[in-house]
């Protein structure tokens, strides 16, 4: 099937900037999504279709009302039931009723987990897709989800918007080739993927998703479209969201533009479910049009308290010795804040993180917006360290995407201006492909804060890995698929979770009740819901950070496995932290325990060794 598109211009070239709204996200944590993927063994039901042969539990979802409006500034109607506060305590499986001496001993109700099966003492034919010495399905993946009774019986047919007996609508979003804004961010680190190739990627994994994954008798109906507008364009995104819902009727939409949340908030009030669809956002903003909205990446003001907690335990009250100037180095530390400034959020994220480090005890005399702008990024880049010098900042933290600090680190050269850099809340400025593109005498004084993990050889962990697995080949769109797929595995990880009755509510309770993943070193932490982590819901995933330094002599291969110099090494072989749980010493630039790749990861993270499905 050929995509839609939003304007007359066809799409026949593809590459990385035109997955501009996870990029960011994903090519971090090539498995971000397994939250979800990995919390099938154990969380509680939500529906209440029963099945012969099967026993029977009872449980009412929990969800939560939107606050969005529909195009015309009106409350949608009809759009939620009465919203109920998600469970703030782990969830626990639910018993099976036994004050019926009338009830069937085989009934269940779906769905029924391979955990959930085994507690309550029924006998289920799993299949060979699941791995029953495990209860996992049998993919050679380290997220491999939990089993799940596989269904028999009537699925309620039309549960909600997109959804019938057979089929589920999902929709694609593509951004247009030609975005200057993308294409700035992704000219740095060439790729070559075509948007056939990415499309055929895209395909085989859904295949493989839809093998072992419980979709409930109906099977996904997946279209793409393909915007004209621009990564930050509001007014596009809106009117793409409006023709998307009502040409398409869709369930879902995964992707969406890079720069603004106008896609997402419009979606939001015409009740389609958006995955990965907006920039990262404050955790009210997705409250507020739940259940529609989520994020896949650590949310941004949680980003930067993790930051927080790290520059305050760490280096408040202490000397910038990591500086590139050694007159800096004997100084205490004075800071400055510079920023990416992508939506109306953005200032006042970097009023409260300020706000929390002055009342730490920094010393912050700077705070310095920038504008993802190709045109006018070498000017800001000027004014941003004419200021950082005149003001003798030592330390500039830095929360910005991956292009500009090239552009910042050259201007800081030119002015003979060497501080630490402090990097919090990356958008791909963590990532060694686009650090290797920053003036190495700069980057060379780089440490901070990434939410991503420590990689693993690709050809040995994470979607290369399993795409290869499954069809014995390598993907087609090889560079990319670890921004191609995250979107659509928490999907289907959150429709298998759900059951038959298929609603945004239903799935929204499966989300929050479901246990977290298995905390590692090669794969980030993930929850959604009230966990204690943070205050109130959260709405997006990632929970815990590692901390890392640039090695400017380190030689390897970067995310997209092409070889160079120039490495972050994660600190004690990428031990990762919850909120509350930083040092207050680290061994920063200090190889002894450091770690930039693992060419296998650690046997406990290690999935076993299922045989291809492709021979």
């Amino acid at each position: 099937m050929q995509p839609a598109h939003s304007g007359d211009d066809g799409s026949s070239s593809a590459n990385l900037k035109k997955w501009g709204p996870i990029v960011g996200i994903v090519l971090v944590v090539g498995a971000v999504v397994g939250l979800v993927v990995a919390t099938g063994g154990d969380d509680d039901d939500t529906t209440d279709t029963t099945a012969a042969d099967t026993t029977a539990i009872d449980v009412e979802p929990d969800a939560t009302e939107p606050e969005a409006t529909d195009p015309d500034g009106e409350e949608p109607e009809d759009t939620d039931p009465e919203a109920t506060e998600p469970d703030s305590t782990e969830p626990e499986a639910t018993e099976p009723d036994s004050t019926d001496p009338d009830q069937p001993t085989g009934d269940i109700t779906y769905p029924l987990s391979f955990a959930e099966a085994e507690e309550q003492g029924v006998a289920v034919e799993w299949g060979e897709r699941c791995d029953t010495e495990l209860g996992t399905v049998a993919m050679k993946w380290y997220f491999a989800p939990g089993c799940y009774a596989p269904f028999e019986g009537d699925n309620g047919g039309a549960t909600a918007t997109g959804v019938t007996a057979d089929s589920i609508k999902v929709v694609q979003y593509l951004g247009p080739d030609d975005d200057p804004i993308i294409s700035y961010l992704t000219d740095a680190i060439a790729v070559d993927d075509s948007n056939d190739e990415a499309e055929a990627t895209l395909r085989s994994m859904l295949d493989m998703f839809s093998s072992y994954y419980e979709f409930y008798g109906r099977s996904i109906d997946y279209e793409t479209y393909v915007s004209s507008g621009i990564a930050n364009d509001e007014v596009t995104a809106r009117a793409d969201a409006v023709r998307i819902a009502e040409d398409f009727e869709p369930f879902a939409v995964l992707g969406g533009p890079a720069l603004t949340n106008a896609f997402a908030d419009e979606l939001a009030a015409r009740g389609i479910v958006c995955i990965g669809c907006t920039p990262g956002q404050p955790q009210a903003w997705y409250a507020d049009r739940a259940p529609y909205v989520y994020g896949l990446a650590i949310g941004a003001a949680q980003a930067r308290d993790h930051g927080r907690e790290f520059i305050s335990k760490q280096l408040i009250g202490g000397n910038a010795s990591f500086a590139g100037d050694e007159a800096y180095q004997g100084q205490p530390r004075t800071f400055g804040h510079v920023y990416l400034s992508s939506s109306p959020e953005s200032p006042a994220l970097a009023d409260d993180f300020v706000s929390g480090l002055t009342a730490d005890g920094a010393d912050v005399v700077e705070v310095l917006p920038y504008t993802l702008d190709p045109g006018s990024i070498q000017q800001q880049a000027s004014q941003i360290v004419a200021k950082l010098k005149s003001s003798a900042v030592t330390t500039v933290v830095i929360a910005g995407d991956g292009v500009a600090p090239r552009d910042i680190t050259r201007e800081a050269t030119a002015q003979e201006y060497f501080p630490e850099w402090v990097l919090v809340a990356p958008a791909l400025s963590d990532l060694t492909a686009f650090g290797r593109t920053y003036d190495q005498s700069q980057w060379a004084n780089a440490f901070g804060v990434t939410h991503g993990a420590v990689p693993v050889t690709p050809e040995e962990s994470g979607y290369f890995a399993l795409y290869r697995w499954w069809t014995g080949e390598e993907p087609p769109a090889a560079d990319t698929i670890g921004v191609l797929i995250p979107n659509m595995a928490l999907l289907v990880s959150g429709i298998q979770q759900t059951g038959p009755d298929l609603t945004p509510e239903n799935m929204s309770a499966a989300l929050f009740d479901g246990p977290t993943t298995t905390p590692g070193i090669t794969e980030p932490f993930l929850s959604y819901g009230e966990r204690g982590y943070w205050d109130g819901v959260d709405f997006s995933g990632v929970d815990d950070a590692a901390l890392i330094w640039w090695d400017e002599s380190a030689e390897g291969p970067d995310e997209i496995r092409k070889d160079g110099t120039g490495m972050y090494v994660f600190v004690d072989g990428g031990t990762r932290y919850l909120p509350g749980e930083w040092p207050t010493e680290s061994a920063l630039f200090d190889p002894a325990g450091g770690i930039t790749i693992y060419e296998v990861a650690p046997a406990e993270e290690t999935p076993p060794d299922y045989p291809s499905p492709a021979g």
